[in-house]
């Protein structure tokens, strides 16, 4: 593996130690830019500044230096005039001394950046000096007297590079004003890239803690639908990693649970169906009058152990059921079944239950066949029956419809009782789930029945649903059809 690869791989598997670390990192890399600006735009003010200074200080030295000048001409005038009006050339010698402090202001000029014409009138003051100190030496060297120099050019040259002396400021101030405008736009083009470079730095770190935080959600959802299979992994900072780990820890915990939760169910349902057993047999032995002839409140006492004997075994049958579905040992024995037979069959099992509410059942059911599980259709119907049953008023009806739509069988079981609670609609097919409005009897239910049938309809590829009604409770079950027509 190459290097790169190797850091690469590495890098992907990076993560921070803990949530702070997370967040102290998004903003030190935030950072990162605006401090990049703020000491892009410190330099580019010192530098505007520094710059700044040098062009007063220049401005300065060059207007000092005219007027030092223009000072030094008007004296070194003065002083040739009076020499001239007095006949004395002993005068010149003040000519001469201020000439050497004109000359070195001339020379202390030239070393400063000036501009082209500052140049050229700068050469004509040295020019026009030198044509004066000549004429002065000439007229030195002749006889006394009167004489006259011509100072004009050089007053009029110091003038007008007196006057010329903005222009350096004027240079270096258009200078700066580039210089600013560059650093404006420098400054402007780090902002126009910052702005999606931070949204996305934001986007990056809302990302590495959305996932891992959309991953512990998802994982706590599985575990309270009951998916224990699959193992906790948590990618991100390691503080949610541990969360993680702590999070399989209950998940291998729960399928301990659950575990241990069907071996009880399994045997204690077992346990229990055999006295049950010898109940039921002893019951039906009473009421044959195999022990003798019975009086009418013994055979009532007898009806009742058989009834009451049923409703034990049904709800044994229940958590056996459904121990084999939270074990996922169920397995479907396909074959061709009737469909009427099969509810008819369901529907004596209940006599015992229906006639003691004297309740009327209505079978409507066209001479239809389906591939199933037999066994597991029973308890599918068997279940919602006794739903029916349980939450029916004394006296009233139940409707049982089967039909073919053409490419699914619906079957219809419903109840004309108080129906099903607005807020309990989305829980009913909950294991152990029991409802708001409690059924008319001293019977109560272990909230098992419709959570089998679902499971059961699932298994078959089937779909189960509360139709909508005005009264009652209607469950509707749907299972495809591939080769079912109904028999003329």
């Amino acid at each position: 593996m190459s290097s790169a690869a190797a850091f690469k791989k590495k890098l992907s598997e990076w993560h921070p130690r803990s949530f702070s670390g997370l967040i102290l990192a998004g903003f030190l890399l935030a950072s990162v830019p605006l401090m990049l600006s703020l000491m892009y735009s410190a330099v580019s003010i010192n530098q505007l500044a520094k710059q700044n200074r040098q062009v007063v200080y220049k401005a300065e030295r060059i207007a000092h230096f005219s007027r030092l000048l223009i000072d030094y001409a008007t004296t070194m005038e003065h002083n040739v005039k009076l020499s001239s009006i007095l006949a004395d050339d002993s005068l010149l010698t003040n000519y001469f001394q201020n000439r050497e402090k004109f000359r070195e202001t001339l020379a202390s000029l030239y070393t400063l950046p000036l501009t082209p014409q500052q140049g050229l009138l700068l050469r004509k003051i040295d020019a026009a000096d030198s044509a004066i100190f000549q004429n002065v030496r000439r007229i030195t060297q002749s006889h006394p007297g009167e004489w006259h120099v011509d100072f004009s050019p050089l007053m009029d040259s110091t003038q007008s590079f007196l006057n010329h002396g903005d222009a350096p400021i004027e240079r270096e101030v258009g200078a700066m004003q580039d210089m600013a405008d560059q650093a404006n736009r420098a400054i402007a083009w780090l902002l126009i890239a910052l702005i999606p470079l931070m949204f996305l730095l934001a986007f990056g770190f809302s990302t590495l803690i959305a996932r891992p935080m959309r991953k512990i959600d998802e994982v706590i959802r599985a575990m309270g639908n009951g998916n224990l299979s699959n193992a906790v992994r948590i990618d991100g900072p390691q503080d949610l990693q541990q969360l993680g780990d702590r999070l399989d820890w209950m998940r291998l915990r729960l399928l301990e649970i659950e575990e241990q939760k069907s071996t009880f169910l399994q045997h204690v349902s077992h346990e229990l169906k055999t006295p049950l057993t010898s109940i039921r047999e002893g019951a039906n032995l009473l009421s044959e009058g195999i022990a003798g002839e019975l009086s009418a409140s013994q055979a009532e006492i007898v009806r009742i152990l058989a009834s009451n004997s049923m409703q034990l075994q049904k709800r044994i049958e229940d958590l056996l059921n459904f121990s084999a579905l939270q074990s996922e040992k169920v397995a479907l024995l396909k074959q061709e079944i009737a469909l009427r037979p099969l509810l008819e069959l369901v529907v004596r099992d209940q006599y015992l239950a229906i006639a003691n509410k004297s309740l009327q059942i209505e079978l409507s059911c066209p001479d239809l066949s389906m591939n199933g599980d037999e066994q597991k259709l029973r308890i599918i119907v068997d279940n919602l029956l006794s739903n029916a049953i349980k939450y029916s008023t004394p006296g009233g009806r139940i409707r049982i419809r089967a039909a073919d739509s053409g490419r699914t069988l619906v079957l219809d079981v419903t109840d004309f009782g108080p129906g099903i609670d607005s807020m309990d609609k989305e829980k009913i097919f909950e294991a152990f789930y029991q409802g708001r409005r409690a059924p008319q009897s001293h019977i109560r239910g272990t909230g098992l029945g419709l959570a089998i049938a679902r499971e059961y309809t699932l298994a078959h590829g089937g779909t189960i649903a509360l139709a909508e009604q005005e009264e009652g409770t209607c469950f509707r079950l749907e299972f495809p059809l591939k080769q079912n027509a109904a028999k003329e």
